[in-house]
């Protein structure tokens, strides 16, 4: 595990906006867990709740201009690199006006003018694409950079594996994130995993790897830092293990009977990324609790207001089918 950052470290106004996106996060996903049980929702949907650092942490180092791969748990992606919130839920609801107009879902959230290169339904399909984008910022010579975000389910894939290998070979500005977070839909670690930390693998493709803590925001934000700054001038790529959980199951409808008695009220009451954070920048004297209390609450009316817009929302059309099927030359 690499050392702790201090919250000292960051700015006042660096502070309340991580802990706001990753409040909106939780929130998003916690109102989901609610109404997809309605029935009114389509699809599948995998939610994000207890891994809000690492998107936070890692995001908060990205511009508008680079680019996020994500997965099929990618909400909390979609929003820490901005993506509209009203405009996801809307999607999420399948409607005309989401931000894939309906026809992405859940698993599917994308939005290029923010660089949101777009959650993705097929495990490891993200890796390859960040070895693209960051292909194409090499060409060009910008100083772009490219995140992919990989559960410990994806790392195992050949498509994993071969874009590290790639990234290296080409020296392309990417960085890969491993969210650890346990279980690949209901297989521990212990068995499709052996022996090392999953960051041990960038050993083998000679790029820098590190395991930090996916619940601590200040370990996230300080190795993502590091990572970001390297790619940009020119470093190449480096592997990110984030060791975290999951609250909920693998899909809305998961029993979890795989886990342990208690073990996710015990994680929510001992490792709760949002909780850790207002402890440590109250307890340092950076933050009043009463300005996170406002904060919390501009969220939840925010969230309230997206989930009511995205009911009332139009449906696409029949006429819709066929739109958005090809690009136009």
């Amino acid at each position: 595990m690499t050392e702790v950052a201090s919250p000292q470290e960051l700015s006042k106004e660096d502070l309340l906006d991580a802990y706001r996106t990753m409040r909106t996060i939780r929130e998003f996903e916690e109102r989901l867990h609610t109404e997809f049980a309605t029935g009114e929702i389509p699809g599948f949907v995998h939610l994000y709740a207890g891994e809000e650092a690492i998107a936070t942490g890692v995001i908060s180092h990205l511009g508008a201009d680079d680019y996020v791969a994500s997965t099929h748990r990618g909400h909390g992606h979609a929003i820490a690199k901005g993506c509209d919130v009203k405009g996801m839920m809307k999607e999420i609801y399948g409607k005309a006006e989401g931000l894939c107009h309906g026809k992405g879902g859940s698993m599917h959230i994308a939005d290029l003018d923010k660089g949101m290169l777009g959650a993705n339904g097929i495990v490891g399909g993200g890796p390859p694409l960040v070895c693209g984008a960051g292909l194409s910022a090499k060409v060009r010579g910008t100083n772009q950079v490219a995140v992919s975000f990989t559960g410990d389910g994806g790392s195992n894939q050949g498509t994993t594996l071969e874009s590290m290998n790639l990234a290296s070979v080409w020296n392309l500005p990417v960085v890969f994130v491993i969210e650890n977070n346990g279980y690949a839909e209901a297989t521990s670690t212990n068995f499709s995993v052996k022996g090392i930390d999953i960051a041990k693998r960038a050993d083998g493709f000679g790029i820098p790897g590190v395991t930090v803590d996916g619940h601590d925001f200040f370990a996230v934000h300080e190795a993502a830092g590091e990572a970001i700054r390297r790619a940009r001038e020119g470093g190449g790529p480096s592997l990110i293990e984030c060791k975290v959980n999951r609250y909920f199951g693998h899909f809305e409808g998961d029993a979890q009977t795989y886990r342990a008695e208690n073990e996710v009220e015990n994680l929510r009451c001992e490792k709760d990324c949002l909780d850790n954070f207002r402890r440590r920048v109250a307890s340092a004297g950076l933050i009043d609790e009463g300005e996170l209390d406002r904060i919390d609450e501009e969220v939840k009316q925010l969230i309230n207001e997206a989930v009511e817009e995205a009911k009332a929302a139009p449906d696409p059309k029949a006429d819709d089918l066929l739109t958005d099927v090809y690009v136009s030359y």
